[in-house]
């Protein structure tokens, strides 16, 4: 006790033992509270999307049935036909030319006690949870009365753990909606399901699908309610979305095109996802975009998280490290369209030709749409020159959207040269860059921002994270020295927010049995998902964002790296409470000396946020999710100042009030 009266430090509970005699004179750290810089931006940390490593095929979007209109490569891909007794010619795979964006249906012919049955085996596997009721439809058609579809859910012997009974109608030629829900008695991550048709007659089957009843907000064809949670957790300020590469495409044919990706779910034409051949060595050649979850989708998840949609279209050229295609200049007025058109998709009035399409889906109130990105890691001339006419177009009609433009692939060099001078050069609102760099990199480059120029274009850090060596299974590459190494690098976004108006990890979601990319945001299975240590981090940093930025200084410069030490310091004017955010990411514990400027009283207490592990290949994992998670305790201030030891490999939240 003789040591901790010494130190004039009291820390509650399990911090108690990083309290001692200090091993060196305390680094003196001032704040000027009474002098804020700059004003931090409500948009600051926010999400990116991008549907990859299974993200919204099999992760988010809650369908359960894969290939469930037959559109794949391989028609029946997914699914499973046995017949009994077997006969030729039963099952057919048909094509109605008419309608172009939903084509393939089957046709199923049974005669009296015959009968087929479908099964489909869903996105590795399907998530099934026992005493939840499950909603099944399919579009279908037939002349025959009387055909009835069994619905089974099925575990992996195949036993059924869930049953019901549907009756078809008489459609007399036109196409019908089948509903019915059944309840399943076990749960299972590998479940299945199984619909037998019993004859006799002939019935046509589309758009098999199968939903959980437990979907975000209890919305039917909705999303997985905890992967979003995870995201409302986070609070964030923004959600980018669709990507990422897949707004570029492959070539210019499998670019994201949002227009196809609204309206009726049935007439929303299917694409490869471009990572379904990527990566030869993570191949997954079921891997298509449905857009059930659609630009509408995205703006009303936006909306829900009460976060800023930041939409990104392409800018009419197609992935630059795939087949570099590109439309001339002379016809990029269909792409700038596209563009000029989503703003009155997302902001038109309802007597408005793309605001009525907004309404006709349910919602007619506007988006309230106030960024939009052109292009995704776009790079060189002919990159700068569409950026430019794009820009011309969108701000002649809307000039108060803010536009963000892209740095390219990499935070230095001579491709980011020329972009970020040209970009500068039109006065763009945003420069999105982006940075996937071992952890060395963003310990050493925490003060990169602090030397930028304080007035013209913004910084919007659109897409990074700590690529730790790998080691063992891929969640783990998401361990506590990426998260570290992040943490020190987000001080230094924050201390200079005056110019860094926006940030976000990438990617966000990953399928442990689906990903083609890590490491990620947060993981996922059938049926559970965790945050990793960087999520704990771009939380921390989300939730205690504040609104003004104060002076935090070591020896008049700020601390970016002395003795491995990284800060950052913001008032929160809501709750009047000075924020400081300090990284050790040394193995050692530091002592510091924490002295508010400005301040005529300073309270008896303060709180303590800290992710800590003294292991830095430490990691969350499905079974122990809590790993790396914020812990909370009590300082106590003597003498206007804060003593605290910093315990080593440690992020550490405080909060005073002022």
């Amino acid at each position: 006790m003789k040591n901790m009266y010494r130190t004039a430090l009291l820390v509650a509970c399990v911090f108690i033992e990083s309290v001692g005699v200090w091993a060196q004179q305390p680094h003196t750290l001032t704040v000027a509270v009474n002098k804020p810089t700059a004003t931090i931006q409500t948009t600051m940390w926010g999400v990116f999307f991008e549907d990859i490593n299974l993200g919204a095929d099999g992760g988010i979007y809650a369908e359960l049935v894969k290939n469930r209109s037959f559109e794949f490569s391989k028609p029946l891909m997914g699914w499973k036909a046995e017949q009994q007794p077997f006969r030729e010619g039963a099952l057919l795979v048909l094509n109605r030319p008419e309608q172009t964006n939903n084509p393939r249906f089957v046709r199923l012919t049974l005669q009296a006690g015959s009968s087929i049955t479908l099964t489909n085996e869903g996105f590795r596997g399907m998530g099934l949870k026992a005493g939840l009721q499950y909603h099944f439809s399919c579009m279908y058609r037939t002349e025959a009365a009387g055909l009835r579809l069994k619905v089974n859910l099925l575990n992996p012997n195949g036993e059924t753990i869930g049953s019901t009974t549907a009756q078809a109608a008489e459609t007399r030629g036109g196409w019908q909606t089948l509903k019915a829900t059944l309840t399943c008695q076990a749960t299972d991550a590998k479940g299945k399901m199984s619909i037998t048709i019993e004859g006799p007659g002939t019935i046509d089957l589309d758009m098999i699908s199968l939903f959980p009843a437990d979907t975000w907000k209890g919305r039917p064809g909705g999303m997985r309610a905890d992967m979003v949670q995870l995201l409302a957790d986070m609070k964030p300020a923004f959600i980018r979305f669709p990507g990422g590469c897949i707004a570029e495409g492959f070539d210019l044919n499998n670019r994201y095109q949002w227009k196809k990706t609204i309206g009726p779910i049935e007439e929303r034409q299917l694409i490869i996802n471009r990572w379904n051949f990527e990566f030869p060595h993570r191949a997954a050649p079921d891997y298509f975009q449905t857009f059930g979850l659609g630009f509408f989708e995205y703006f009303q998840l936006a909306e829900d998280l009460g976060a800023e949609p930041l939409p990104i279209l392409n800018c009419g050229m197609a992935c630059q490290f795939n087949s570099a295609e590109l439309v001339a200049v002379k016809d990029l007025d269909p792409y700038i369209q596209d563009a000029l058109d989503l703003v009155e998709f997302a902001n038109g009035d309802i007597t408005t030709p793309w605001g009525k399409k907004r309404a006709d889906m349910g919602h007619p109130a506007p988006f309230g749409l106030k960024l939009l990105g052109v292009g995704n890691e776009n790079w060189g001339p002919q990159y700068l020159e569409r950026f430019e006419l794009f820009q011309k177009a969108i701000k002649a009609k809307y000039p108060n959207i803010k536009l963000v433009g892209s740095s390219g692939t990499d935070p230095n060099g001579e491709r980011y040269e020329l972009l970020n001078k040209g970009l500068r050069a039109l006065n763009t609102d945003f420069i999105d860059e982006h940075y996937y760099r071992k952890p060395e990199w963003f310990l050493q480059h925490a003060a990169r921002y602090d030397t930028f120029p304080r007035t013209g274009s913004k910084i919007f850090a659109g897409e990074y994270a700590a690529h730790a060596d790998k080691t063992g299974p891929a969640n783990l590459r998401n361990n506590w020295q990426a998260a570290l190494a992040e943490a020190a690098f987000l001080t230094g976004l924050e201390r200079n927010a005056d110019i860094v108006h926006m940030a976000s990890y990438a990617p966000l979601f990953a399928h442990i049995e689906g990903w083609q990319w890590n490491p990620d945001l947060i993981w996922v299975d059938n049926l559970r998902s965790f945050g990793t240590p960087s999520y704990q981090v771009q939380k921390l940093f989300s939730l205690h964002k504040g609104h003004k930025i104060v002076p935090l200084l070591h020896n008049g410069a700020p601390l970016a790296g002395q003795d491995s030490l990284y800060a950052s310091a913001v008032i929160d004017t809501v709750a009047n409470e000075l924020l400081i955010k300090l990284v050790n990411a040394g193995a050692q514990p530091q002592s510091v000396s924490l002295a508010p400027q400005g301040l005529k009283k300073l309270p008896k207490e303060a709180s303590l946020l800290m992710l800590q592990h003294p292991d830095l290949m430490a990691a969350n994992t499905f079974e122990a999710p809590q790993t790396i998670a914020p812990k909370t305790s009590t300082l106590i201030l003597r003498a206007k100042q804060l003593k605290y030891n910093a315990p080593g490999y440690s992020v550490n939240m405080i909060r005073i009030k002022m």
